[in-house]
């Protein structure tokens, strides 16, 4: 059986990804028609739909100039348009990073943001909420050649003096040394610094987004890109040149930007060895060509330290040209197919894992809770029913005590929610100083006071020094939180465990709120700052720009995980004793229902056999109750503890 190309598996992944939004829709509604639904539960709902519907897979493509990367994206994703889509002839290399996906919304359109943005201390992620800052040619999507002519743009460069070109850190004394360019007056740079593409391919409209990234100058200077956009991407495929191997430059971009960027773990990282087709000799056989093309592999295997199994030998060209010609043998001969098998098999796949873990984590917790209940109500109901078939309940002092001991049960509740309102007011206390402890505005008194000191010292060293001492107060803000978030988990458990001794309340294991991940996080942060530093030394040299954009790169990074701090630690004091609050209020539910019905029995001098019918028949709403929701936890393909179904 063929493997499935990467367009069929991407439609397939976007298939799975609706029908997950229509099950957790359908549990909203669940919750809602059962009365289990509270604003926090709600919110959880209604972010994780949000995520879900704006998902994207973002596979990230890099290599050095004149690799055939542009080309690669073109054969591997818009051979359809039967042209050579993104300019990619020789000589004419794409010279911004561009990132391709489809707007709905916003439309079809080439979106350019100019070169000297970068001396304004805006980052990208900011600019490309203004639209207004970027310059737009719109595209029109049925005439390719238009598209191609507008496309032209992302190559455009011109000439500016050096001194100009020196401030935008785009110009390097030693780099045109080694070309032979001595003290020039003018020199050639990029007009644009990042562009934007947005038109409805059908696997843009799918959800994929294509990042284009730039040799190694693009990289080094621009701080965002290694720091924030290719660590979010799903896959990164450094593309090599099969002719030449792992250059210099490859490894120092491997290095520093491709590798770094994964945390040491190589998952979703694919090697492209493309250009294959330049080691073919007419005075050598196919064995020959297979051999050479194996050996280069072996070795850039051994360079990089990668498995050789996650390098493809590749011929963008033949492929792009095979496409556009629909010719089978050459299509075969240029060996995309394993290429789009492991995009299509290993890096779907992996997303889907990663999105049903993230669900599963976030309303794995409610699913549990929603089916502990309604099997907790059913198995009440059933003890009842058992409880009344056994009873002569046409004995009238029977009825009494069994009514003054539900009233007694009752009273009981009564304290049992002064208490629970009690335990709610200290919590809320101390959840307040838990929630308190990430406010922006402490987080921003300490960026505030970094910022100054580093407009205050020029050299790197006493930059390096002011991150260093950024980091050390924001680590201390997290401490402080450490001791407060141990106390709130001391408190939440003691409330959840009173309620199991004194009232008999099923245990429910409460979430717990952790900071370890932000800790990990902001070291994480400090780590790749410190590397891409080391690393871009050269770049860097005195440039301040650069130096500039990496620390407000690694403050947006920073201020970002505190900011996520500091609403997760707000939704799990509002959530966490939820759970308690639904048991109680089922618990009133049960100890009503039964007041009800032992009125009945003592008002109505029915047969004990038409109250039992009754009983029995209440079962029914709580039964369905709980079939629905296996149904739809089995819809959402979550892994739930969920207890055996109770049959009654």
């Amino acid at each position: 059986m063929r493997n499935m190309e990467f367009k069929e598996q991407m439609h397939e992944y976007s298939v799975w990804r609706a029908k997950l939004v229509q099950a957790i829709e359908m549990y909203h509604q669940w919750r809602s028609r059962y009365g289990m639904n509270d604003p926090h539960s709600a919110d959880t709902i209604l972010n994780i739909l949000n995520g879900l519907q704006s998902d994207k897979i973002t596979l990230a493509f890099v290599a050095e100039f004149s690799r055939g990367k542009t080309e690669l994206i073109n054969a591997l994703f818009f051979a359809e348009t039967g042209v050579r889509l993104l300019p990619s002839s020789p000589g004419r290399t794409t010279m911004s990073p561009t990132e391709l996906f489809h707007d709905e919304k916003g439309g079809n359109y080439i979106r350019l943001l100019n070169i000297e943005s970068r001396l304004e201390d805006i980052s990208l992620a900011e600019f490309k909420k203004n639209p207004d800052r970027w310059t737009q040619i719109d595209l029109d999507c049925d005439s390719p050649t238009q598209m191609q002519e507008a496309f032209k743009e992302l190559v455009a460069t011109k000439q500016v003096a050096r001194d100009v070109a020196d401030k935008l850190g785009l110009w390097n004394e030693r780099e045109a040394a080694e070309q032979g360019i001595i003290n020039p007056e003018k020199v050639e740079i990029p007009c644009w610094r990042h562009a934007l593409i947005s038109f409805p391919h059908p696997l843009l409209k799918e959800g994929l987004s294509i990042l284009d990234t730039p040799g190694l100058n693009a990289l080094g200077t621009e701080p965002e890109l290694t720091l924030s956009m290719l660590p979010s991407a799903q896959a990164i495929i450094f593309v090599l040149a099969a002719d030449t191997g792992v250059t210099k430059s490859d490894l120092e971009m491997w290095h520093n930007h491709v590798c770094h960027n994964r945390g040491g773990s190589k998952q979703g990282l694919a090697v492209v060895m493309n250009k294959i087709d330049a080691m073919w000799d007419d005075l050598a056989d196919e064995n020959g060509y297979d051999d050479s093309i194996r050996s280069q592999i072996k070795a850039s295997a051994t360079t990089l330290k990668v498995k050789e199994s996650v390098i493809f030998p590749v011929s963008a060209k033949q492929a792009l040209l095979a496409k556009v010609k629909d010719d089978g043998p050459l299509l075969e001969k240029s060996r995309l197919a394993a290429l789009e098998n492991y995009l299509a098999n290993d890096i779907l796949k992996q997303r889907k894992n990663i999105l049903l873990g993230t669900i599963n984590r976030d309303i794995g917790f409610l699913v549990n809770e929603s089916s502990n209940l309604t099997g907790a109500s059913l198995a009440s109901a059933v003890a009842q029913l058992d409880e009344f078939r056994k009873i002569d309940l046409q004995n009238e002092d029977m009825t009494g005590k069994l009514m003054a001991e539900t009233r007694d049960r009752q009273n009981l509740y009564m304290a049992n929610v002064e208490n629970f309102q009690a335990s709610r007011r200290v919590f809320a206390v101390q959840a307040q100083l838990l929630i308190d402890s990430f406010a922006k505005e402490k987080v921003d008194s300490i960026i505030k006071a970094t910022k100054k000191d580093m407009e205050k010292s020029l050299t790197t060293y006493g930059m390096k020094q002011n991150i260093r001492k950024l980091f050390d107060d924001l680590r201390d803000l997290l401490q402080d939180s450490v001791d407060i978030t141990n106390e709130t988990r001391r408190l939440v458990k003691a409330i959840h465990k009173k309620f199991k001794d004194e009232y008999g309340f099923k245990e429910i294991e409460p979430q717990l709120f952790s900071i370890k991940q932000y800790q990990i996080e902001l070291e994480q942060i400090f780590d790749e700052g410190e590397a891409f530093r080391s690393s871009a030394k050269t770049t860097m040299s005195e440039q301040s720009i650069v130096i500039n954009k990496l620390y407000s790169t690694l403050i947006a990074k920073a201020r970002n995980i505190l900011r996520q701090a500091h609403a997760d630690a707000t939704t799990w004091s509002n959530g966490v004793l939820t759970p308690l609050m639904h048991q109680i209020k089922d618990h009133k539910k049960q100890i009503e229902g039964r007041l009800q019905m032992l009125r009945k029995i003592n008002e109505s001098k029915d047969s004990i056999i038409e109250n039992i019918a009754n009983l029995e028949a209440e079962l029914e709403p709580l039964k369905r109750q709980r079939e629905e929701l296996a149904i739809i936890i089995n819809a959402m393909q979550l892994d739930v503890n969920s207890q055996a179904h109770i049959s009654g």
